[in-house]
C-alpha cells in the first residue's frame, strides 16, 4: 500500500477512537452510531453494556425500499425521523450521538436535526 494511503487509514482510525473514547451507550441512554458509505447511510441504536443493537435503519433496508433512498440529505432526514420514532417506541428519550470518523456537517447534521425534531435529546 502506498504511504499516503496508510497515513490516511491511520488518521481515520485515530479520529474514530478519539471520538468514541468518551461515547458509551447504555440501556437507558444508547449510542446512536452513524456510518456513511459511498452510496448509503446506516443508523443504529446500540447498548454497549450488553453489546446489543436495539434498532437499525438504513437507506437499503426493507422498510424503506419503496422510498428508493441513497446517500443525501433528504435520506438522512428520513432516517433521523425513523430512528427517533423507533427510539420513542422503545421508551428512550435521550441518546449519545456517535459520529465516528465523520465531520458533523451536511448529512450527519441533517440526520441529527431530524432526530431532535422528533423529540430525541442528545
Amino acid at each position: 500500500m502506498e504511504n499516503s494511503q496508510k497515513k490516511s487509514l491511520v488518521s481515520r482510525a485515530r479520529r474514530t477512537m478519539r471520538v468514541r473514547a468518551d461515547v458509551r451507550g447504555s440501556a437507558t441512554k444508547p449510542r446512536m452510531c452513524v456510518v456513511k458509505t459511498n452510496k448509503h447511510i446506516d443508523v443504529q441504536l446500540i447498548d454497549d453494556e450488553k453489546s446489543v443493537t436495539l434498532a437499525h435503519f438504513s437507506t437499503h433496508s426493507r422498510e424503506l425500499s419503496s422510498l428508493n433512498l441513497k446517500k443525501n440529505k433528504s435520506a438522512a432526514k428520513v432516517l433521523g425521523e425513523k430512528i427517533a420514532q423507533k427510539a420513542k417506541s422503545l421508551g428512550l428519550e435521550t441518546i449519545v450521538f456517535d459520529r465516528g470518523p465523520f465531520k458533523y456537517h451536511g448529512i450527519l447534521a441533517e440526520l441529527a436535526d431530524a432526530a431532535r425534531a422528533q423529540g430525541l435529546q442528545f
